[in-house]
């Protein structure tokens, strides 16, 4: 990596070199998201900014190579088999693709099916073995269940590249970022990196991710292919219009225009966009011969079999809507589906017709909650899709099926300790209780951070089993979370 001092000689490069997208694929849990953020925290102009603000789904960063200052934007693509068909897209609109695969588990189902989607979208990648920090860790054995898998490393008779890796300590990070400019100008020439830049086919984008927002309406996550886009243009998706009101980046600020390789948030479509559907602008846009097929929702069907079940499903992207409809079994009736928060009226149509209400990574208020369980509608909000599709079918099966959450407690954190080889969460109980045992949830304003459990409650050096509204405690959870000071834990069952 070239020292910063020679930056003053690159400053005006940026813009004559293509911005690569790279896609990001691999099996759930194998380190992905961590990976993502200690890359964002090694962008050489931003230095060690902690992390990004606004999430949405792909992030740009800036990096020397061979004394050039250059971009890269990442697509964080999501890990479960079930979101395949948004894998799928993420490795089409990416110019280089990156397998992650965990130098401690080894090849796993989803990364079988990351491997056949870098090869069906013909683009080149990088094995990246994530977790070489760990002392389990096996890098070898790695190598040859890759190699079972038809991938050639280099050094083992191929040309893929590999590099070990480690976000925690944040070993090999920069020089994965090397690496990715490497492979990419291998396998584009100057020539090519030219005419990409000047893309005379005008304007062209793929949503990568969208949803609606109560507040500010239809959003989508756009990568640009070709041309540019700015604030007040109008431009169409299928059959949604619109007219850009604002541009958002990965940094949550707001910017005036974006160019090819380049990743923001839009607002303005009239309607939310289907993932992986094309943007024009609407002078340019010239009708396809056969529209792009869009998500199917099956209709209601009270004539079903009397044990189908009904079920009103509520996302937090249109990403996440596409996966879950189309990986449910055939005997659910999805009676209505879109994305946004559950509303009290989501909670009377349930109840009219007899329906499970299902969230995945949505917010649900206290009245709403407290509604449903008056009008005894069954009301869970899912963060891990597959937790959602089993409980569903153990349903099927005839097991009895406890989709009502329970909010046993709330409270905010307050403080932060160090404690051994962990950390403790100094809260203080604003609702109800917090028990030794409990599931959380951990919420920073109204986003989902993550899933866990307490393992420990302490008040002073004294183990408790639970502490009640008022009072102050320490908790550990297992796993831990990247928690911040502010963010809240929701105790719940």
């Amino acid at each position: 990596m070239v020292k910063n001092k020679k930056l003053s000689t690159a400053e005006n490069t940026l813009d004559k070199f293509y911005l690569p997208v790279v896609a990001v694929l691999g099996h759930v849990d194998h380190g992905k998201t961590t990976l993502l953020d200690a890359i964002r925290k090694t962008d050489v102009v931003k230095g060690e900014h902690g992390g990004i603000t606004q999430r949405i789904g792909a992030s740009t960063v800036e990096v020397v190579h061979e004394n050039i200052k250059r971009r890269i934007t990442f697509i964080d693509t999501p890990g479960h088999e079930t979101f395949s068909k948004m894998r799928s897209r993420g490795a089409q609109v990416a110019d280089i693709g990156l397998l992650i695969v965990a130098a401690t588990d080894g090849v796993m189902p989803q990364t079988k099916e990351s491997i056949e989607l870098l090869k069906a979208a013909n683009i080149p990648y990088i094995v990246v073995l994530t977790k070489s920090d760990m002392p389990e860790k096996n890098p070898e054995k790695v190598k040859q269940q890759l190699l079972k898998e038809g991938i050639l490393l280099e050094g083992f008779g191929g040309d893929v590249s590999y590099i070990e890796v480690s976000a925690k300590t944040g070993s090999n990070v920069k020089e994965l970022l090397e690496l990715i400019l490497l492979v990419l100008d291998m396998h584009r020439s100057a020539k090519s990196q030219a005419e990409s830049l000047a893309e005379k086919d005008g304007f062209k984008a793929i949503v990568i991710e969208s949803k609606l927002d109560q507040k500010m309406g239809p959003k989508a996550t756009i990568i640009v292919k070709s041309g540019s886009v700015s604030v007040k243009d109008e431009l169409i998706c299928e059959d949604i219009q619109g007219r850009v009101r604002t541009l958002i980046n990965d940094q949550g600020e707001h910017i005036q225009n974006i160019t090819v390789g380049e990743a923001a948030e839009v607002l303005g479509f009239e309607k939310v966009p289907n993932v992986g559907s094309v943007i024009y602008k609407k002078e340019e846009f010239v009708p396809a011969a056969t529209p792009q097929k869009e998500v199917v929702v099956k209709p209601v069907d009270f004539s079903a079999p009397e044990d189908a079940i009904p079920v009103i499903i509520r996302t937090d992207t249109l990403g996440s809507l596409e996966a879950i409809t189309q990986a449910l079994p055939e005997k659910i009736i999805i009676v209505s589906s879109k994305t946004g928060e559950v509303t009290p009226a989501d909670v009377m149509l349930a109840k009219s017709v007899k329906a499970i209400m299902l969230g995945f990574n949505v917010k649900i208020r206290p009245d709403v909650a407290n509604l449903a369980k008056t009008e005894k509608v069954l009301l869970k909000n899912y963060t891990i899709i597959y937790e959602l599709l089993d409980e569903i079918k153990e349903a099927l099966e005839g097991k009895a099926l406890s989709l009502q959450e329970v909010i046993y407690g709330r409270a905010k954190i307050l403080a932060s300790f160090p404690f051994e080889k962990t950390k403790v969460l100094g809260v203080g109980v604003l609702e109800g209780r917090v028990a030794k045992g409990d599931r959380v949830r951990l919420m920073r304003r109204e986003d989902i951070v993550g899933e866990s459990m307490i393992s420990s409650v302490r008040q002073g050096k004294n183990p408790v089993s639970k502490v009640e509204k008022g009072q102050e405690a320490g908790v550990i959870l297992s796993p831990m979370l990247d928690f911040t000071i502010g963010d809240m834990l929701i105790c719940h069952g």
